[in-house]
């Protein structure tokens, strides 16, 4: 009988090429489908040895929360073999500046417009020189690590979700008879 439930190696054993015995430290968390992948970033970084001897140090109920983080930092250091998960942290940060500096524009200008509504002139030209927020801040920047194999297109399109909807609220409140036709360009 396999460590795996009867189902075969698991992932870790199988990448091993060893038999997945009864009670195998890695078989909860390896699977013999994806888990085989994972592992061999692990063994990578880590080796088989010192994997087995770090999870069989930390209490079983805790054992989950250790393996996704060995997989996670072993999958980014094969990414990027000098600065790992860092890399990642220093992209997203960078991310957090620019948004916080975009954010305190934002508001800044709503209660500008709060305290001063635009004449019904001003306000064709000053959505088409708003409707694109991120022209005011720079993109997020990309350390000379190359950090680009972690991309944020999602975060990008949830900003653009946020402007829209800032820019609805807006068009909304000052302008009632207009209608707000975001455009489809990012």
């Amino acid at each position: 009988m396999s460590g795996n439930n009867g189902g075969g190696p698991c992932g870790a054993c199988k990448f091993l090429r060893r038999k997945c015995v009864k009670g195998c430290i890695f078989a909860p968390y390896f699977d013999s489908d994806q888990g085989m992948a994972h592992f061999a970033a692990v063994h990578k970084v880590y080796g088989a040895s010192n994997a087995s001897k770090m999870l069989q140090r930390i209490p079983v109920h805790k054992r989950l929360d250790a393996v996704v983080t060995l997989c996670y930092e072993a999958l980014a250091r094969v990414r990027d073999p000098v600065y790992g998960c860092v890399g990642h942290l220093f992209t997203l940060q960078q991310q957090v500046v620019n948004l916080q500096a975009e954010l305190a524009y934002t508001q800044a200008r709503l209660s500008t417009l709060q305290r001063h509504p635009p004449s019904s002139s001003e306000i064709g030209s000053e959505l088409m020189s708003s409707s694109n927020m991120s022209t005011h801040f720079d993109p997020p920047q990309q350390t000379s690590v190359g950090l680009t194999s972690f991309p944020n297109s999602f975060d990008q399109v949830a900003e653009n979700e946020e402007l829209q909807v800032l820019t609805r609220e807006f068009v909304s409140r000052y302008l009632p008879g207009v209608r707000f036709h975001p455009s489809t360009s990012t």
